[in-house]
């Protein structure tokens, strides 16, 4: 690239900075239009970079070009108050933010959004915002329209966590949060476009799951007894081997064969297994019903599912995540 080359760049630079709207709905046209023009100057591998304002509803924007000569030349261009983002900010880069995963930098108040319930069992907060951070790498670049369903069943699933039954206390709590009415379509367009990922992601992969873990999505109807010492199996049929147990917890229903109590996950329909130690304790059971797998719509669901959890338990290993404990 020749010097007048360049000055050319970073001329038509400012002028598509200072064109932006800074607002977080609209980072996803800057970054359009940023590809648009780095395919007419390929030499100058622009790259935007968006600052998100802690609880705000306003972005700035860099544009950093690579210089005929070697190195990087960054281009601020506030239009407004004419402080650039970067004295204003003047502090650590990270400060603000709570988590880097890949990509996406999360400030605290967005990591407070994305829980979409107290986390329970061996389940951490932690591992909720980084699931949900993972899942916006993904749709970083996700410009296809949004349904009106789409946003209507997100909206739904958001007031539901939340306890929002009317909408009254859905505004209560967005003057609660101080969020703006735009601020909230923006959130639920986001939560709209991870379900959607998710959907489709579960659908692709499902087939291919199914046929690779057929025994595991048998629907089984099974009986079985946890206790803290071994119950006798053949009494278990009219319950009369408890009697004599201090403590036992009995479960009868049907699941899927993968959901069940690892001893019995195989057996074969009207078996007895145990008992066997298990979690602790011992376990005895018995099969009662055995349906074997099918590629119906429910069942391709629960394999949609359980693929899911997989891909992304690999996508967080491949992924760099950075807490910022500032």
């Amino acid at each position: 690239m020749t010097a007048p080359g360049f000055a050319q760049v970073l001329t038509e630079g400012v002028e598509l900075l200072r064109g932006f709207r800074r607002r977080r709905t609209a980072v996803t046209e800057a970054r359009h239009a940023v590809a648009e023009w780095s395919a007419r100057h390929p030499a100058a591998r622009p790259q935007l970079v968006v600052d998100v304002r802690p609880g705000s509803p306003v972005v700035d924007y860099d544009l950093l070009v690579c210089h005929p000569e070697g190195g990087t030349v960054a281009l601020s261009a506030p239009a407004d108050d004419g402080v650039p983002w970067l004295a204003d900010h003047s502090t650590h880069w990270a400060a603000g933010y709570l988590v880097s995963v890949d990509k996406v930098h999360v400030h605290v108040a967005e990591a407070l959004t994305m829980l979409r319930r107290l986390p329970r069992g061996d389940r951490a907060v932690h591992d909720e915002i980084v699931e949900q951070s993972l899942l916006l790498n993904e749709i970083m670049t996700d410009d296809e329209p949004l349904d009106e369903e789409d946003v209507r069943a997100a909206a739904d699933e958001f007031r539901r966590s939340r306890g929002l039954h009317d909408r009254a206390s859905t505004l209560a709590w967005l003057a609660e949060m101080s969020m703006s009415g735009e601020q909230f379509e923006a959130f639920i367009a986001g939560i709209a476009r991870r379900r959607r990922f998710r959907r489709r992601k579960e659908a692709e992969l499902a087939p291919a799951y199914l046929a690779d873990h057929q025994a595991d999505f048998d629907r089984v109807r099974a009986l079985w007894v946890t206790a803290c010492q071994p119950v006798n199996g053949e009494l278990l049929r009219g319950l009369g081997g408890l009697l004599g147990c201090r403590e036992a917890e009995i479960t009868i229903g049907e699941r899927w064969a993968g959901e069940l109590p690892a001893p019995l996950r195989h057996a074969a329909r009207e078996s007895m297994v145990g008992p066997v130690e298990h979690a602790g304790g011992y376990l005895t059971g018995m099969v009662l019903e055995r349906r074997a797998s099918r590629d119906d719509p429910e069942t391709l669901a629960a394999a949609g599912a359980a693929a899911f959890r997989e891909w992304l338990a690999a996508r967080r290993k491949r992924a760099s995540i950075e807490w910022h404990w500032l």
